[in-house]
């Protein structure tokens, strides 16, 4: 409760500066924003390089991975199959003992169907374990050159994130002072005009949500100002935005006095 109408406080304390107060803060939050810009343009693309390398070697890792356990099923299965045919053989050894002391004809048929059967047991388990065989070759070509790729690409992750730390060990500092100034900018300005900066900033492809008259043209779009919206803005008695782009512009003169202060 007690945040709330301090806020409310401050909110009615901004309210009551002049309007060039006012475009002096959204100027000078402009100069710091754009500051930062540069700032992350020094380092390009290369966190969307770094974050695309490390999601195709995280695919990789997974691919891998899945290669592999499939390799130790399909040897699993072999081991099952030799540990079948090795029963089966036992069981052939042992059905042909006892066809030696069988009373009747019947009894020494079913021993025989038993030993076709057991026979028939090991020629599917040998087919099987040929087939396993031939895929585990397939999957381990494969498993070698998901290795072979992963090996590449985390080269050239590591070395993307060697350039990239390197870039923002030299900048953090600069970008850090930039930003607590960019706040403190905010902190004089009120909610309706910062939103609205932040939206125009958001929209505009260079970042710029102010700007200043040039050459009698819009500093972001460079359309040209009719003149009585020229005089309006240095008479800085409202806030004027640009007709054709909707940035907020301020005469050349403040903008000046602001880079200059600012230096």
């Amino acid at each position: 409760m007690a945040k709330t109408a301090a806020s409310a406080k401050s909110q009615k304390s901004l309210s009551e500066m002049s309007v060039d107060e006012k475009l002096r803060a959204l100027f000078d939050l402009q100069i710091m924003d754009s500051q930062i810009d540069q700032i992350r343009t020094l380092r390009g693309e290369l966190p969307l390089e770094v974050n695309d390398l490390e999601d195709e070697v995280e695919g990789l890792n997974a691919q891998i991975a899945r290669k592999s356990e499939e390799i130790l099923a399909m040897e699993s299965e072999i081991s099952a199959k030799k540990n079948l045919m090795k029963e089966s053989a036992m069981l052939i050894t042992k059905y042909e003992q006892q066809q030696g002391n069988v009373r009747n004809n019947r009894e020494f048929d079913s021993l025989s169907k038993e030993i076709e059967y057991q026979s028939l047991e090991i020629q599917l388990a040998e087919k099987r374990i040929r087939e396993f065989g031939a895929r585990i070759e397939i999957l381990k070509q494969e498993l070698a050159a998901f290795e072979e790729k992963r090996t590449e690409r985390q080269a050239n992750l590591d070395i993307k994130r060697e350039e990239l730390d390197a870039i923002v060990a030299e900048t953090q500092k600069d970008e850090e002072a930039l930003l607590e100034k960019s706040q403190a900018f905010e902190s004089k300005i009120e909610d309706r005009y910062l939103n609205a900066y932040k939206r125009i900033r958001a929209n505009a492809v260079n970042g710029l949500a102010v700007v200043h008259i040039d050459r009698d043209s819009c500093g972001g779009c460079f359309n040209t100002l009719p003149p009585q919206h020229i005089l309006d803005i240095a008479l800085r008695k409202r806030i004027n935005q640009c007709e054709h782009c909707g940035r907020i512009i301020v005469d050349a003169e403040l903008a000046l006095e602001e880079n200059e202060k600012l230096g």
